[in-house]
């Protein structure tokens, strides 16, 4: 290879391509599209998956398992993280945990778990907490405080009849 060839064959602005623009273009007539067949036809459009009338690749894979877009997303946090990052007498809460990058936007719950030693007194807001957490939130003097999660959809139609109910 050459140093003058480098660059060759690149241009900065390049003229995109016009085809069917006549026979003196040199892409005129069938327009790249060839001779007679379904995609050389005017409106012509195949799924991505297809494979020329064979059984596509995506239907002869057996599918296993099944996953929910409607369930909740757990956020799991250590006391050792909590050590790490506050300060003794400081409050956890999901927004605090978002400030510092250590819980996700698309979290829906935040639960605490047990593993590592805690010496700060925190009060901690999380929706969850594992046992051995709660056990040693209260034994470093902090506080433990629950928060109420997403309400499911049947309670809240539940909630909804009581109240028309009480109202008529």
């Amino acid at each position: 290879m050459n140093v003058d060839d480098v660059h060759r064959g690149i241009v900065r602005h390049k003229k995109r391509r016009r085809i069917g623009r006549g026979k003196g273009s040199g892409r005129g007539k069938t327009a790249g599209r060839g001779h007679k067949g379904q995609r050389s036809h005017a409106g012509w459009k195949a799924l991505p998956v297809f494979q020329g009338g064979a059984m596509p690749l995506v239907r002869r894979i057996p599918k296993r398992g099944f996953h929910n877009r409607f369930a909740s997303e757990v956020c799991s946090l250590n006391v050792r993280d909590l050590e790490r990052v506050f300060q003794s007498g400081d409050d956890v809460t999901p927004e605090t945990l978002r400030g510092k990058a250590l819980l996700t936007e698309r979290s829906d719950l935040l639960k605490i778990l047990g593993q590592g030693e805690l010496t700060k007194k925190l009060r901690v807001c999380a929706h969850q907490f594992s046992q051995s957490a709660r056990e040693k939130i209260e034994r470093a003097g902090g506080e433990v405080v629950v928060l109420p999660g997403k309400t499911p959809v049947a309670e809240k139609r539940r909630m909804r009849k009581e109240s028309a109910g009480a109202s008529a």
